[in-house]
């Protein structure tokens, strides 16, 4: 595994959410399709949750001791339990950009770590450190392509009358 380049991406996505996202003002932070698929805020919040309360406790926990038990996770229901939605696009980023230097802080104290140390999980079954390492900095990319889709449909919303086929297939 190239732990810096992993580590490179990780420390790229707080800059690059507040590059696109600085500007953006409340009502389109808070945009939600007719899907119901989250808004940007809510994205923002559940990043920086999922830093703390995820990623970097079950990594930690996996090389640490892959017997114990994983916490348990429903970042749906902790969406609506703490009102993500309802909260600050600003304080969701500099959160977010604080947890994720902490946690680029504590990948580069790691020793030598053994990334294949694998925890059983119920649904996934053998999920090395590694796994979840990788998924970690794909998780960011997962939730930057899905505000880059909700910015084209702010652009869609924006537009009503015209046609986005010319941009390129979605």
């Amino acid at each position: 595994m190239h732990l810096d380049r992993l580590i490179q991406r990780m420390q790229q996505t707080p800059k690059a959410l507040q590059a696109l996202l600085q500007d953006l003002d409340d009502a389109d932070a808070r945009f939600r399709p007719p899907s119901g698929a989250w808004s940007i805020v809510e994205i923002v919040h559940h990043l920086a949750d999922e830093e703390t309360e995820d990623f970097r406790v079950r990594v930690r926990l996996t090389l640490e001791d892959p017997a114990k038990p994983w916490p348990a996770l429903d970042p749906e229901g902790v969406a609506v339990e703490r009102r993500y939605h309802e909260q600050s696009l600003a304080d969701g980023l500099q959160r977010f950009a604080r947890e994720r230097e902490s946690s680029i802080a504590w990948l580069n104290s790691l020793d030598n770590p053994d990334w294949n140390r694998a925890y059983s999980h119920p649904v996934l079954g053998e999920l090395r450190a590694g796994d979840v390492m990788a998924s970690w900095t794909a998780h960011d990319q997962l939730h930057l392509r899905q505000i880059a889709k909700r910015l084209f449909e702010l652009t869609q919303r924006d537009a009503p009358a015209y046609d986005t086929t010319y941009a390129g297939a979605w």
